[in-house]
């Protein structure tokens, strides 16, 4: 059985899937939130804490064989699997001339990006966007523009990016487990706090 060194947000999406386990039962699972996986849905580059690398690496164990094949495809970035079984929905959230970030946990590093969530099977991806910025912000929102859909080139997570325009509210974390702070950042500033190669194109076009 391969080791995973350091789990990290794309390897506990793939263990769960390779369970075929739903967000509420994985998270019973490991005794965890359900919102805490769908985050690790949402930000597949963040690095659990160490009591729960701890637990990943128990349930890791206990797979059956089956489960760890499939677990070991779906490891593979350009694996259809794993692009199927996880869909993101992801909001870029505009008011004026700014933009709405949140700055996710990880072990050793802090990330920004944009609010996100897990969309179930049958789920609307500009609901689940909706949904989840009000979830982690408190801001509400709503959708403008479907900007496109990518399989993720790093995690092959499916992801549909929702261009939203800001309604109500004030921005503040509402998730402090995982997520450190919340901000309106100028869209001429988005670069410095999430490097331009990693945005999706269009919504860099969008925003100019």
């Amino acid at each position: 059985m391969d080791v995973i060194e350091t789990w990290s947000g794309q390897h506990a999406a793939a263990l769960q899937a390779a369970m075929r386990a739903t967000n509420e039962e994985f998270a019973r699972l490991l005794g965890v939130a359900v919102r805490t996986v769908a985050a690790w849905h949402a930000a597949p580059a963040t690095v659990p804490r160490r009591e729960m690398q701890r637990a990943l690496d128990t349930l890791h164990e206990k797979a059956t064989p089956a489960e760890r094949r499939r677990f070991a495809a779906l490891l593979n970035p350009g694996a259809e699997a794993q692009a199927q079984a996880l869909r993101v929905a992801i909001a870029i959230v505009v008011r004026d001339r700014d933009v709405l970030l949140v700055c996710r946990r990880g072990e050793d590093a802090l990330s920004w990006q944009f609010p996100a969530g897990v969309v179930k099977p049958g789920g609307s991806p500009s609901a689940v966007a909706v949904q989840e910025t009000l979830a982690e912000t408190a801001v509400h929102c709503t959708v403008r523009e479907h900007l496109g859909t990518r399989v993720h080139p790093a995690t092959g997570v499916l992801a549909s990016y929702e261009l939203c325009e800001y309604l109500a509210g004030e921005a503040r974390n509402v998730d402090a487990v995982e997520n450190l702070d919340t901000a309106w950042v100028p869209i001429n500033s988005l670069t410095r706090f999430i490097p331009e190669q990693s945005i999706y194109p269009p919504i860099l076009e969008a925003l100019a």
